[in-house]
């Protein structure tokens, strides 16, 4: 056995022990250097370049000596500018630092700013967290007159004018009242013990809630009848311009359908994201004509060279010269004799561009006009729109709307704020946050946006969470004319939105693939980051 063994290894043994002897009084006599050795002495002899040997002085901190280079570091340690900068927190335009303000290298670090209004955003957002260094305090605990002010006002779509500046919003009932109306959206269908959004990647949440549909084929064709009644309803809706836009969120992509004069397209529009070859084949077989925004904004910008494309071209290069290899072993007479690659394999090799985009934000398709009617009855016909399989085998997809119709449930958003102290530098401040989750739709960030301007004195930070597929709804639109965007609020009127809400939504969407991430108000100025 070796002395000192520990089998655990808590206590190495004798010989693996490094021990460094130090002078335990410092103001003891230390002698000038040590002895040098005798291979060095023979080294500086021969007149070989050595370093100096270190002195005990060195060693115990009483003589300056050539400190020892760690031979991991780089070789120029001071740090540079770009390191400098990336360790600084991100700071809005206005230079005030937040929790909102942090974000990740995915993110854009740039910030932008248009004055008194946001861009419009058309993705579907999870969670909005405000922060303010004004309470939220006034949005809970609604008294049960307010609560039923809210709904009535929502029913009606009532609109209510704040004043730039509220006192004291625990006492302003038009606040509180026009909070509750904003929370409101409608569903279909409706289960209390089953969340119905997200419906993309939610398998694993829906995996432990009861389905009684999932085996009965009698109640899944009662449910999908119910529900081609509602989506017919909407579609019914937005075709005489009394609903804005509405979502179609099924387990495998999510649709968007707009109203005309939304978006800044004098048609009805609809967007379909994430889509498959399949899909988009099963689209054209019904006579279904639709485009590819993304690909197309590649195509003629042409800004940035996207290597799918180049070798998009180059496979047709290739192509083309097979086609022209095998003509030329026709002309000398072997054709026969080479065993040439059949037709299906020559279609998958050129579709397989085409399966490559499947799944991405590339693959969003736009139909317009009354190409969108064929796609309402493609929907409600489409076999593969409900799953066979799984946590959500039978269960229709979910509609989405801000307004009421046929067969649809009213539901609410859920709201809380709280409070927590963050040090300063002059010791602790209050910090108060309002935390809103539920799919919040855009015409309700716009919504909370303006009350919050006038409960908060124009001063408020907001985090947005969104839906990342519906993301790309924000792509651009090739129009064919320039929509009178005054003719086409006028139109909308009666859709259920507030005007200002209105006159953004048709505005044309800028944020492309992007959505809104981060919002800041400072003296009721507005700056956000996508």
């Amino acid at each position: 056995s070796v002395p000192g063994y520990s089998p655990s290894f808590k206590r190495p043994p004798e010989t693996v022990r490094l021990r460094r002897k130090r002078s335990r009084d410092h103001g003891a006599a230390v002698p000038a250097s040590l002895p040098e050795p005798a291979p060095r002495r023979a080294a500086l002899a021969a007149g070989l370049p050595l370093r100096p040997f270190p002195t005990a002085g060195g060693r115990g901190g009483a003589a300056a000596t050539i400190a020892r280079r760690n031979p991991f570091a780089r070789l120029d340690n001071r740090p540079r500018v770009s390191d400098e900068a990336s360790e600084e927190p991100l700071r809005g335009p206005q230079g005030a630092s937040g929790p909102s303000q942090r974000v990740s290298l995915s993110e854009s670090d740039t910030w932008s700013s248009d004055g008194t209004e946001l861009p419009v955003d058309w993705s579907i957002k999870t969670r909005l967290l405000f922060t303010s260094s004004q309470p939220f305090s006034w949005a809970d605990h609604l008294k049960a007159q307010e609560e039923a002010q809210g709904l009535v006002q929502h029913c009606r779509a009532t609109e209510v004018t704040l004043p730039q500046s509220i006192q004291d919003p625990k006492l302003s009932t038009a606040l509180r009242c026009a909070f509750q109306q904003a929370l409101v959206y409608w569903l279909h269908p409706a289960f209390s013990w089953l969340p119905l959004f997200p419906r993309i990647g939610a398998d694993r949440k829906m995996a432990a809630k009861t389905s009684p549909w999932s085996a009965d084929e009698t109640l899944q064709h009662a449910l999908m009848s119910d529900w081609s009644v509602s989506f017919t309803s909407l579609y019914n809706l937005l075709k005489t311009k009394l609903c804005p836009y509405f979502y179609v969120c099924s387990y495998q992509f999510t649709v968007l359908f707009r109203a005309a004069g939304l978006a800044g397209s004098s048609v009805i529009t609809a967007l379909i994201s994430p889509t498959t070859r399949g899909l988009r084949e099963a689209m054209r077989n019904e006579g279904i004509e639709f485009s590819l925004p993304l690909l197309e904004e590649i195509g003629h910008k042409k800004k940035v060279r996207d290597p799918s494309l180049e070798s998009e071209e180059e496979q047709a290069v290739s192509d083309e010269d097979e086609e022209e290899s095998f003509s030329w072993l026709e002309e000398i007479g072997v054709q026969d004799q080479i065993k040439k690659p059949d037709v299906i394999s020559i279609k998958l090799r050129k579709e397989k561009h085409e399966v490559q985009m499947d799944h991405r934000p590339e693959s969003v398709v736009l139909v317009k006009g009354l190409n969108t009617f064929k796609l309402l009855n493609f929907l409600i016909n489409c076999k593969s729109l409900v799953a066979t399989s799984g946590a959500q085998a039978g269960l229709p997809p979910t509609l989405l709307s801000p307004i009421a119709f046929r067969g649809a449930s009213m539901q609410m958003l859920k709201a809380r704020s709280s409070n927590v102290k963050t040090q300063a530098l002059s010791g602790y401040r209050d910090k108060f946050s309002l935390d809103i989750t539920g799919p919040v739709m855009p015409h309700a960030l716009h919504s909370m946006s303006m009350l919050l301007r006038s409960s908060q004195r124009g001063s408020f930070s907001a985090g947005l969470y969104a839906h990342e597929p519906t993301a790309v709804f924000n792509v651009g639109l090739s129009l064919d004319k320039e929509l009178d965007r005054k003719v086409a609020r006028e139109d909308l009127a009666n859709c259920g939105l507030h005007p200002k809400t209105l006159e953004q939504l048709s505005q044309r969407p800028v944020l492309g693939k992007s959505s809104l991430r981060s919002v800041e108000m400072s003296d009721y100025i507005l700056s956000w980051r996508s």
